[in-house]
Order: structure tokens, then sequence, then C-alpha cells
């Protein structure tokens, strides 16, 4: 029977030990499982993470093994090659889809009936590599997807317009790499068309800014990762709003990774669209509205994709 309290984190590198104390902090579960090739660094997180409970939602965290799945509601998956400087996230497709092909088979000899949310990069290559492996029906394998693009965007949003990003609605879908896409046709604060918000702040080059914005979101993990070696912080809280979603049964939109069975005229692939999120999962894909052109970039983001998934062994 699944808990639904109850969830893993397979990977303790810094994305997954992130998620791990993101996930503490929201306190959404009761028990987390850390599992790692390296069990001495679970041990090592787990014991670093509940030395600070009596500061936090109270919590069981340790260190356990596939045996400890079975009865998991959610477990994270972002065990992987780290992406190096100069790195692009489709350079990491064959040594990461390697990983998954050692990692799901112990997941899906557990009887594990709960969902399965794909972080590690390329997230909707191996989001796609998951389902196939798994078997699981689509709502139960999903990925990460744009949820950090998405926030990224929105804060972007929200300096250059000085008002609350949580007042910003505005969606980065497609892949998530360089090929993603920022929908300025359907972004608004407060229900006001973006363009027409910009100017109530002061704001006419339109054009010039939408440029600005979108390629600092594009390049904001290479920024990062030149800087400081590797982005953990931002996903981690990406995965604990995703967890957060589905633990509450909240039916939130979020733009995760979700299996294409004809939506924007996609098939055959997983890539980063608006989604309900729920217990039950990847809920429903929601075609949302888009401009010719941005129809044109999804298209193209996809046929990237596609391209890397024929030539692959799944």
């Amino acid at each position: 029977m699944v808990n639904i309290q109850k969830a893993a984190i397979i990977g303790c590198g810094f994305v997954g030990a992130s998620s791990a104390f993101s996930l503490l902090q929201k306190g959404i579960f009761s028990e987390l499982v850390l599992i790692d090739a390296n069990k001495e660094k679970a041990e090592g997180e787990a014991m670093d993470i509940s030395h600070g409970r009596p500061y936090a939602h109270p919590m069981k965290i340790y260190a356990g093994s596939y045996d400890d799945i079975s009865d998991c509601s959610l477990i994270i998956i972002t065990a992987g090659a780290n992406q190096k400087p100069g790195e692009t996230r489709l350079d990491l497709v064959h040594k990461n889809v390697a990983i998954f092909k050692s990692i799901i088979p112990e997941i899906t000899k557990r009887r594990f009936e709960g969902i399965l949310l794909v972080v590690a990069n390329p997230v909707d290559i191996l989001t796609y590599a998951a389902l196939k492996i798994s078997g699981y029906p689509k709502e139960r394998v999903f990925g990460s997807g744009t949820v950090l693009d998405t926030a990224r965007f929105r804060y972007l949003l929200s300096e250059h317009l000085q008002v609350a990003s949580r007042s910003v609605h505005a969606n980065i879908i497609g892949e998530h790499g360089d090929s993603e896409l920022a929908v300025w046709s359907g972004a608004n604060v407060a229900g006001i068309p973006i363009n027409d918000f910009c100017e109530l702040r002061g704001h006419y080059q339109h054009q010039e800014s939408m440029e600005r914005i979108y390629k600092t979101v594009r390049d904001s993990a290479y920024d990062i990762i030149q800087k400081k070696g590797a982005t953990y912080y931002g996903v981690a809280m990406a995965v604990a709003r995703i967890a957060e979603s589905i633990v509450m049964n909240e039916n939130a939109v979020l733009p995760v990774t979700s299996l294409m069975e004809g939506e924007y005229g996609l098939e055959g692939l997983c890539i980063s669209v608006p989604t309900i999120v729920s217990q039950k999962g990847a809920e429903k894909v929601l075609e949302i509205p888009l401009s010719d052109e941005e129809k044109e970039k999804l298209l193209s983001s996809a046929k990237e994709l596609k391209e890397v998934l024929d030539g692959l062994d799944l």
C-alpha cells in the first residue's frame, strides 16, 4: 500500500541533497529515504539534515536501499553525471541513460506503485527513458521539466517590472535546455498583458527586453555552473513545489515533462508543457494557446529531442 507521506530520493549529489533539505522545510513528508551508490554519502546527508530537525518539521530521514521504496508515494531520481562547464544538457544523454538502465529495473522489481519524478538531465530524454524502461502508466512518470526555468522567467520579469513574482503569470515550455521557449503571447501580470503592464511601468522597448530576459533564463544554468560549479538550490525548490502539488492533491498547473500523445501535434516523446499535477501524477496535459511563432519553436524543440531519442537503444 502506498504511503502518501513517504518519499525516496535516488542520488545524493548536490541536487539530491538540496532537494532533501527543501522537502524537510516544506514539511509534506513524514519519512524520506536517501539512496546513493555511495552509501556513506547518503548516510552523511541524512545525518546532517536530521540534526536540524528540532528547528523544522518532524520527518524521519535515513539512508536506505531499494528495499525501502515499495510503499513510497514518490521517488525522485536525481542520480546521474553532472553537467560540466561548456557541456550542454544533451551531451549527458548516453551517460545518464546507462545509469537509468540500472536504476529503473531496481525500482520496478520492488512493485512500486507510486510516482516517478525524474530530475536528472537531460530531463526530457531521461523521462522518456524511465517511462519506456519501467512500463509504468504515463501519469506516473514525469519530469521536473521547465518548472525551474519558469521560476527564473517569472523572477526576472518581476525584477524588471518591480512587482511581486507571484503576480507574474508566464511560462517557459519545450526542452529544458537550449531550445526552450518563452510563451510571451500568454504572459501577463494580474491578467494585464505583459506589454501593457510594461508600459504602465515605463518600459517601451519590448523586443529588446524580451530578448534579454529570455536569453538570461536560457543561459542561467551555464552562468551558474561557470561561477560556482553546479546548480542545485533553485531546482531543489522546484522539486519541492512539484512534490507539494502531488501530496496535497492540488491539481496545480506546472510545466513538467509529460508524454505527448497528439497534444500540440506531438507524440512519441516527452517534453515540458503545462500539466495538471495531482496525487495521480501528471494527470492532464494542457494545450495552452500559442502564437504561430511559438508553435513553430515548440515543434523545432521537439524535433531536436526526437532525433536524440531515435538514436537511443530503449
